[in-house]
């Protein structure tokens, strides 16, 4: 499939993966139109990132997924949406539980909406692993059931309900992706590797909560491609849900382990009981079976644990003025 000319919508593209699957997409020829949150000082976040010749190419519409008329609006002559705006730290979702499911729950609705209104030919809404909670069993299948250990996650769950409904009921062509621990260039270091990543550079130490978590974590690189795989893919797809991971797990302290050795082995471990969740919303054991995305969509990760550590360390070592101490308690 050509992408030249097509004009796509990306909701959260100012963030880590949006702004990846922004750049792929620009490019590839698409018309990209990046929907950012409003801000006084009209940042766009990640996307600052892009080389210039592709940033110069993308159409950012800034706006709120609470405020149906700014979709709308945004959407309008669009022929995929690629919707990943949501509020995505689960700490926060611990403190502001109500705007976190507001975001959510109903800026996915409003996407919904939108899309059954302006009749686009597919939409790609994004899941989190973390619906699942911890694996009843592994490799955890899209069958699973799910289960909500979090306010974030729990938000998730309504957001993907609500595509599912969509699809029964009014044949909207949506397709559910749902990654695994997604982590690349440009990621917020309120996420686990550039927490680590950023005090194994700048420390001594690395402090972290619980250590015997297992999570799938797949580069961002292989994830952008797979938002793309399920938008190329065959009318088939639609109303299906699609594990995007790497049917590989390793434990919170293993890779602090590797990205140690990476940004050079002088630091050491320390644990630190403030930064443990609460003992029944920690998510134990994340491991993708990806077999449904290799079958529908001819997806595969293309990148090794340790090729996308060594990718992600040595970006956040030339940006490490840029990520903020304050910022690992979020």
């Amino acid at each position: 499939m050509s992408w030249k000319n097509k004009t796509v919508l990306v909701t959260g593209a100012a963030g880590f993966i949006g702004s990846h699957l922004c750049e792929d997409l620009a490019a590839r020829g698409a018309r990209v139109r990046a929907f950012v949150r409003y801000t006084g000082g009209g940042a766009i976040g990640s996307l600052r990132y892009l080389p210039p010749e592709l940033l110069g190419t993308v159409d950012i519409y800034r706006g709120d997924l609470r405020d149906f008329h700014a979709v709308k609006a945004a959407m309008a002559g669009c022929r995929y949406v690629f919707h990943l705006g949501a509020l995505i730290a689960i700490p926060y979702s611990y403190r502001h539980p109500a705007e976190t499911a507001e975001v959510n729950v109903m800026g996915t609705l409003n996407v919904l909406m939108a899309a059954r209104d302006i009749g686009v030919r597919r939409l790609i809404h994004t899941s989190t692993s973390e619906v699942y909670g911890t694996g009843e069993y592994v490799p955890i299948d899209e069958a699973h059931p799910l289960k909500a250990q979090s306010p974030y996650s729990a938000s998730k769950i309504g957001a993907d309900k609500l595509a599912d409904s969509f699809f029964a009921s009014f044949d909207l062509p949506v397709v559910t992706v749902r990654p695994f621990n997604t982590y690349g260039p440009r990621q917020s270091a309120r996420a686990v590797i550039p927490t680590i990543a950023m005090q194994a550079l700048t420390r001594d130490t690395v402090r972290l909560g619980s250590l015997t978590p297992k999570r799938d974590f797949t580069y961002v690189k292989d994830t952008s491609a797979g938002f793309i795989a399920a938008a190329e893919a065959p009318d088939s797809v639609h109303g299906e849900v699609i594990n995007l991971g790497t049917g590989q797990a390793h434990t919170v302290e293993d890779t602090a382990r590797r990205i140690i050795r990476l940004a050079g082995g002088k630091a050491r471990i320390v644990a630190d009981r403030q930064r443990v969740r609460p003992r029944k919303s920690e998510v134990m054991r994340l491991l993708a079976d990806n077999r449904k995305a290799a079958r529908l969509l001819g997806w595969k990760p293309r990148y090794g644990f340790d090729q996308g550590l060594k990718l992600t360390v040595d970006w956040i070592q030339e940006h490490v003025d840029q990520y903020r101490i304050d910022e690992y308690n979020l």
